[in-house]
C-alpha cells in the first residue's frame, strides 16, 4: 500500500508495508509510476518527496507476490523487466519535478535503484544500501547497471555489484551515492525543509536543468551545448524567468510561481 499526501505544493509519497520491508508488488510498483506521472503533469505539484515506512525503504520487488511463474519462453523475462523495474526508474528520471529520496532504512536492489533515480537523496543514519543481485545469482535490473557508474564510476560501483556488501549510510555518503546524512530523527523534518524550498523555485527552470543534466550523461558536447541553449530559449518564455530578472534588477527577492 502507498501512502499519498499533499501540502505545500509537495507531494510525498510513502511507500507503507513495513511487514515486508516496502518490497513492491505489480499494483504497488505501478501506482507508484501514475503518481509520479501525476506530479509530472500537474502544475500545482512543484516537488517530489519519496520515503516509506518501518526499518526498510524497499527491498526491491516483491517476489512472494503472485503465483510461482510459469516456465518462461524467451523473452517473457526481459518483456517483464522492461515494462516493470525499468518503467518505474523511468518514471523518476522523467518526472518533470524534483524529487527527492528520503531513506529511512534498508535500501537494496529495485529499491536501492529507485533511491538512486531521484534527483536527491537524504538518507537516515540507519539507512542501508545493498545491491542484493549477486546473492541471488542474478543480473542487476532496475536500471542499476545505467546508474551506479554515472554515480561513482564503474569501479566503484562493480565492487558493489560484485560483492553484494551493504553500504551504511556514512558510506554512501563518502562515495557520493547521497547528497546528506541525517539523525533518523530528523529525516522527515529535513526532508521537507528541502522539498518546500524546492516547490517555492522556478520549478520550469528546475524541470529543463533535470534534464539537461540527465542527459549529459548521455551526450557529446555539441548536443548537450545545443540542448542547453534550446531549453534557455523555451525557459525565457515562461513568467517566472521574467520575474527572476525583474528581481535582480529590483534588487528584490523573486516571487516564484512555478509558471
Amino acid at each position: 500500500m502507498l501512502k499519498h499526501t499533499f501540502k505545500n505544493n509537495v507531494s510525498w509519497i510513502t511507500l507503507n508495508r513495513p511487514e515486508a520491508m516496502n518490497a513492491l508488488t505489480p499494483a504497488q510498483r505501478d501506482h507508484l509510476i501514475h503518481l509520479l506521472e501525476d506530479a509530472s503533469a500537474d502544475p500545482d505539484t512543484r516537488a517530489v518527496v519519496l520515503t516509506a515506512t518501518g526499518r526498510g525503504f524497499c527491498t526491491g520487488a516483491d517476489l512472494r507476490a503472485g503465483p510461482p511463474p510459469n516456465t518462461p519462453l524467451p523473452g517473457d523475462v526481459s518483456r517483464v523487466i522492461r515494462t516493470g523495474a525499468q518503467r518505474l526508474i523511468t518514471a523518476v528520471l522523467d518526472c518533470e519535478k524534483p524529487v527527492i529520496a528520503a531513506v529511512n532504512g534498508t535500501a537494496a536492489g529495485l529499491g536501492a535503484h529507485l533511491a538512486y533515480a531521484c534527483d536527491l537523496i537524504l538518507a537516515a543514519e540507519s539507512a542501508r544500501f545493498i545491491e542484493v543481485f549477486a546473492r541471488r545469482g542474478l543480473v542487476p535490473d532496475g536500471g542499476g547497471a545505467y546508474l551506479l557508474p554515472r554515480l561513482i564510476g564503474p569501479q566503484r560501483a562493480k565492487e558493489l555489484m560484485f560483492f553484494g556488501d551493504a553500504l551504511t549510510a556514512a558510506d554512501a555518503h563518502h562515495l557520493g551515492l547521497v547528497n546528506r546524512v541525517v539523525p533518523d530523527e530528523e529525516l522527515e523534518a529535513t526532508a521537507r525543509a528541502w522539498a518546500e524550498r524546492l516547490a517555492t523555485g522556478p520549478t520550469r527552470s528546475l524541470a529543463f536543468t533535470k534534464q539537461l543534466v540527465n542527459a549529459s550523461l548521455d551526450s557529446d558536447r555539441a548536443t548537450a551545448f545545443s540542448a542547453e541553449a534550446a531549453a534557455q530559449e523555451i525557459n525565457m518564455t515562461t513568467s517566472d524567468a521574467t520575474e527572476g530578472v525583474t528581481a535582480f534588477v529590483e534588487r528584490r527577492t523573486p516571487d516564484f510561481t512555478g509558471r
